[in-house]
């Protein structure tokens, strides 16, 4: 890439920066609808007390164009932790230059250096260029495993099981 490329951890000032690109990834993912975070949610929850997860943000000449939000994980097989990456997007304009190469090998460096045995995330399965960009860095697709969910009323339901 030869443009002034730089990625930053975020800091609370960039809520309104990671706060837009949830957004602008939920539209793309056909999601919009169920983005209930706000700015608020997202100055406590990634900068409060207790921190919950991590965002790092890719800059082309001081202009923020993607960010990645991850966090750690555990995985007993391996008795180490993993990173989880639960976001990665880059604005349109720069896809296909290599800000999502760098972001992911930025995420690499940071998995080998904190002593983490993984890197994984998830893709949608109809997001065909993700799937091939991810295939084409050496990312293996874990079919055999389904992603299974319980949030909302199922949520509560199960909690008051006990």
């Amino acid at each position: 890439m030869n443009i002034n490329f730089e990625i930053k951890f975020a800091s609370v000032d960039d809520v309104p920066i990671i706060f837009n690109f949830i957004k602008e990834l939920a539209e793309y993912e056909k999601l919009l609808d169920e983005v209930v975070a706000t700015e608020e949610i997202l100055r406590e929850k990634l900068f409060g007390e207790k921190k919950y997860a991590e965002v790092i943000l890719a800059y082309v000449d001081n202009v923020p164009v993607g960010f990645a939000l991850f966090f750690h994980n555990f995985s007993t097989f391996l008795g180490k932790p993993g990173i989880y990456l639960e976001d990665l997007y880059v604005v349109p304009h720069m896809r296909g230059k290599g800000v999502a190469k760098k972001i992911l090998a930025f995420l690499a460096k940071l998995t080998i250096d904190r002593d983490c045995g993984r890197l994984e995330w998830s893709v949608l399965d109809w997001n065909k260029p993700a799937i091939d960009f991810y295939k084409s860095i050496g990312a293996t697709p874990m079919d055999e495993w389904t992603v299974q969910r319980v949030a909302w009323q199922e949520l509560i339901n199960l909690a008051n099981m006990i």
